[in-house]
């Protein structure tokens, strides 16, 4: 008998979807050599487009704690981030959830190639985003992590007591956040105009974009855990109406510290 091939327990696997979002119609098709070749010379992350192609199930072989503590410190991918997600969503408080919508974490980017437009927004009409209070949008741009909130999207953007406002969380603000802003407006741009909404172009440019002096990272691989750790906590803290007056609220440079995010990181790799 030959020997058995050594399997490194240490390595989640993960499903890595095609890098062309036309194969979303036909996610079972087998990746030709030729989008083989085009994924590996993507820039950004390998995609996982988590309303299409479900993530593989969780090995069943036993992870040491040495193995996995390891693996915390390497930047995510977006296949394990959206897998990683899926888990710590399944533990949050539904009636919690409720008052969210989440896109996934590729969209973006994929709105930003022109040639993708279209199909992004026609994903994101699906979800229904006015009909929710905040909507989370992971973003991966340049190969760093961040978090993009809406908030309150279905009402007048003259409100006062729930206002409609923009939030952007980046655990590295020394690389200025605020570059991604042209695109973020004409995406949210795009998004009202796809829904008929009937807001002017002037009226949605105005909408607030805040960017809240959030604790920062201390290396170039921890953006991916900031983010997931941003999730969690704004979950759980979000009030029912966020009033732009009481901004911004518990997202302040002492909101956690560094240990809290590897913690938490610890318990989401074991399945919290």
């Amino acid at each position: 008998m030959g020997k058995k091939k050594q399997v490194d327990d240490s390595i989640i696997p993960i499903d890595i979807a095609p890098s062309d979002p036309g194969y979303l119609r036909a996610s079972r098709k087998k990746i030709t050599k030729q989008e083989a070749q085009r994924l590996r010379s993507l820039k950004l992350t390998a995609p996982c487009f988590l309303d299409n192609i479900p993530c593989r199930a969780r090995s069943k072989r036993r992870v040491t704690r040495k193995k996995s503590t390891s693996k915390l410190k390497n930047k995510l991918d977006s296949g394990s981030f959206e897998c990683y997600l899926e888990t710590l969503w399944s533990r949050l408080p539904a009636d919690k959830r409720d008052l969210f919508t989440r896109l996934d974490c590729q969209w973006f980017a994929w709105y930003r190639k022109a040639s993708y437009r279209e199909k992004v927004l026609s994903w994101v009409k699906r979800k229904e985003i006015f009909s929710t209070k905040y909507v989370l949008i992971p973003i991966v741009c340049w190969g760093h992590w961040s978090l993009l909130i809406f908030c309150h999207f279905g009402e007048s953007l003259q409100s006062k007591t729930r206002t409609p406002c923009i939030l952007l969380l980046d655990s590295l603000q020394m690389s200025d956040p605020l570059r991604l802003e042209a695109d973020i407006r004409r995406f949210m741009f795009d998004i009202y105009k796809a829904e008929g909404r009937p807001e002017n172009k002037r009226m949605i440019y105005q909408v607030p974009l805040l960017v809240p002096k959030v604790p920062q990272q201390r290396n170039g691989k921890e953006c991916g855990n900031f983010v997931l750790y941003f999730i969690n906590l704004f979950v759980k803290s979000a009030p029912e109406n966020f009033n732009i007056n009481d901004y911004p609220y518990f997202m302040k440079n002492d909101w956690f510290n560094a240990e809290a995010v590897e913690r938490f990181c610890e318990r989401l790799h074991f399945g919290m």
